[in-house]
């Protein structure tokens, strides 16, 4: 199991920590090099001068510091009451269509900020760093172009993301390389995306002051919402009507949390009663209640929805504000949802996440602190990394034209148990297909994709028939419906599991033939029930 903490982001006129993203992984097997290379790339079409700043905190010594381009940390030097300016530690960055590389050192969490055109200003209090808060107009980075990712390297590797919870400024895209050669990357805007956004953003009835420009014509940022309300520019009960409807929709219904994809079995139930929804485990015993949140609260992912880094109410916490701020809260019973189709349909709905992430080339992006849940963020991570890189993409024309594929594609499903695949027999992609066991052969009959919690293959959905929950229900094939019956998941042990029976798909009567049926039964950790992807 991996959980990670929600990002910090209460970045005021006070020094705070610079946020983290901490792993609760295993220790990896491998780890990275002492230094890292992190290859920044300016492709934003504009003329500016770079500068990069690597801040964060030394994780083996707890103190706050800066890293300069060849990776040495120092701390920063005592400040003051009022803030005395911070050392100047803005590191040169490339030219259009140039490139830069600093060294991030092992054992190091914080941010790579890049502006354009002018350098920040930091400042320094007696307990650490003040850093820029450009939602506040008074803030002396307010008219300066820049934006920020966010990083934590250490021995079990390297989590780089893109960071839109704050506001949308500087497209930019993070890449990894681990030792295996392969790169992954995320964050990258379609063709025109930054105007795209920008322009959506500002054409929502009441989102319009979101979006701040500078007197020489340029979008310097889009706020996100809760910024935005806070500043005065939106409503600051903007979100209450919907909440106020999802959450007395449980006076009448169970919801159903179950937080870790890889515990089907780890369940939590909510009801509401007045302004508080209650939860209890499979046991029936009180875990955690919650007060019915504000639009702050939702926004914030705090307030009313607070999320220790537990294994209990936090869980919860961070499943009811990706939630409440996708909109499924209330519709969707079982949460998290994972279908991105039933994604940000409510009315009024979260405009600046639904916007960014349909301009998102793979669909992912961190609009808001817990987009994390159901791994809708964009971020990358290698466990044993050898290089990163920050891609500053175009302001204008430039990018992919058309979404790109499920991240991960298609793959077969293989039983541990004899090699074989799940097959639509006779690559027949009609509905109630039952599917089977067949010798793995790469056709397209046996390539599945995992996305949105549900299993396709040919158009077509990983299905169990009627919605039976029973012992022996037949696992087919049968359109999409956003149904329970189609929500699986492929846990860390192998088994693959319709969330809505809470039962395992299995080989029917241990059938080591070609054609073999597929079935639910109650999971028992049998052979016959074990599978990993190809």
């Amino acid at each position: 199991m991996r959980t990670r903490r929600k990002l910090l982001h209460a970045l005021a006129a006070l020094a705070v920590t610079v946020p983290m993203v901490v792993s609760a992984a295993a220790p990896a097997q491998a780890v990275g090099p002492a230094l890292l290379p992190v290859t920044v790339t300016n492709n934003t079409g504009r003329g500016e001068a770079v500068y990069l700043y690597v801040i964060g905190i030394n994780l083996n010594t707890n103190r706050l510091g800066y890293v300069n381009q060849g990776g040495t940390f120092t701390p920063w030097p005592a400040g003051n009451i009022p803030p005395s300016p911070a050392p100047d530690v803005a590191i040169g960055g490339p030219g259009n269509g140039g490139t830069t590389t600093v060294q991030f050192p092992r054992g190091f969490s914080g941010r790579v900020y890049f502006s354009l055109g002018e350098k920040l200003k930091f400042f320094l209090t007696p307990d650490g760093l003040v850093q820029p808060a450009p939602w506040a107009s008074g803030d002396p980075n307010y008219n300066i172009l820049f934006d920020w990712s966010e990083f934590t390297y250490n021995n079990d590797g390297l989590w780089l993301n893109s960071s839109q919870v704050d506001m949308f400024a500087v497209p930019h895209a993070v890449t990894v390389t681990g030792s295996n050669g392969v790169t992954t990357k995320t964050g990258e805007l379609l063709n025109n995306g930054r105007n795209n956004v920008i322009n959506a953003i500002r054409g929502q009835g009441g989102w319009t002051n979101t979006a701040y420009t500078r007197s020489d014509g340029t979008v310097l940022r889009v706020l996100a919402p809760g910024k935005a309300a806070g500043a005065g520019l939106m409503s600051a009960n903007y979100l209450d009507p919907y909440i106020t409807s999802a959450w007395n929709a449980y006076t009448s219904k169970t919801l159903t949390v179950v937080p870790f994809a890889d515990q089907p079995n780890t369940k939590y139930f909510g009801r509401t009663s007045g302004n508080v929804m209650t939860f209890t485990n499979s046991a029936g015993q009180t875990v955690a209640s919650f007060n019915k949140p504000s639009s702050a609260s939702v926004w914030g992912c705090d307030g009313d929805l607070p999320a220790p880094n537990d294994l209990v109410v936090g869980p919860i916490s961070r499943t009811l504000c990706a939630a409440l701020n996708r909109g499924t809260l209330g519709t969707i019973d079982t949460q998290p949802s994972t279908n991105a189709a039933q994604f940000y349909q409510n009315n009024p709905t979260n405009q600046y996440a639904k916007i960014i992430h349909q301009n998102m080339a793979d669909g992912k992006a961190y609009a808001f602190a817990f987009d994390d849940v159901g791994n809708f963020e964009s971020l990358v991570h290698s466990g044993d990394p050898r290089s990163a890189g920050l891609i500053l993409t175009p302001f204008g024309a430039g990018g992919p034209t058309t979404p790109e594929p499920p991240a991960g594609g298609a793959v077969p499903v293989i039983s541990d148990w004899n090699g074989k695949c799940i097959d639509v027999p006779a690559a027949n992609f009609v509905d109630r297909a039952p599917l089977q066991a067949y010798t793995c052969n790469n056709s397209s009959a046996q390539k599945w994709t995992f996305t949105g919690g549900t299993v396709q293959a040919g158009g077509k959905c990983m299905d169990v028939a009627d919605g039976s929950t029973a012992n022996g229900a037949v696992v087919q094939l049968y359109t999409c419906n956003n149904t329970g019956a189609q929500q699986f998941v492929l846990s860390g042990a192998g088994d693959l599991v319709n969330v809505q029976a809470n039962k395992c798909v299995d080989i029917k009567d241990w059938n080591a033939n070609d054609g073999a049926r597929l079935q639910l039964w109650d999971c028992g950790g049998s052979a016959n029930q074990k599978w990993h992807k190809g």
